[in-house]
């Protein structure tokens, strides 16, 4: 497979700058690092963009994630790793990754067992999370980025 293009990234550099200062700003929200990892992981293998779940499970290694909770991500309602607020995160990524699928994609249960395990400003930085990685899903999945090479 050939990238349809170079990363847009590369083309329009300024373009990522409000990207890269909002992934500092979710960083700092409280969330763990480690969920933040599997959070864009999950959403990535949803949408299909190999280049973010090659980028992904680096990230999650760096951090010192297990082996077991990578591997099992995409069936995290099934593996015994996660914690409860994790899965709920997993939930919420999945839920907001796939508005279309349902009519209430966001049910008020959903959003009742999120808000159990996070603060308001740590639920922000959670579906800006979840936004931002599908909007870097979308834009490498449309232009064929290549894992590992973008």
């Amino acid at each position: 497979m050939q990238p349809r293009m170079k990363s847009p990234a590369t083309i329009i550099p300024e373009a990522m700058e409000p990207f890269q200062a909002l992934n500092s700003i979710i960083a700092k929200s409280g969330l763990p690092q480690k969920l933040l990892a599997l959070v864009h992981l999950r959403a990535s293998q949803i949408n299909g963009c190999s280049a973010c779940v090659f980028g992904g499970y680096q990230q999650a290694k760096r951090l010192g994630e297990t082996e077991n909770r990578i591997s099992t991500v995409a069936a995290w309602r099934e593996a015994p790793f996660y914690t409860d607020a994790e899965r709920a995160a997993l939930d919420l990524t999945e839920a907001v990754t796939r508005l279309s699928d349902r009519s209430n994609p966001v049910s008020d249960e959903l959003w009742e067992q999120v808000s159990k395990h996070f603060k308001e400003r740590q639920l922000s930085a959670l579906l800006l999370s979840i936004c931002l990685t599908n909007v870097y899903n979308r834009i490498n999945v449309s232009t064929r980025q290549i894992a590992g090479q973008c």
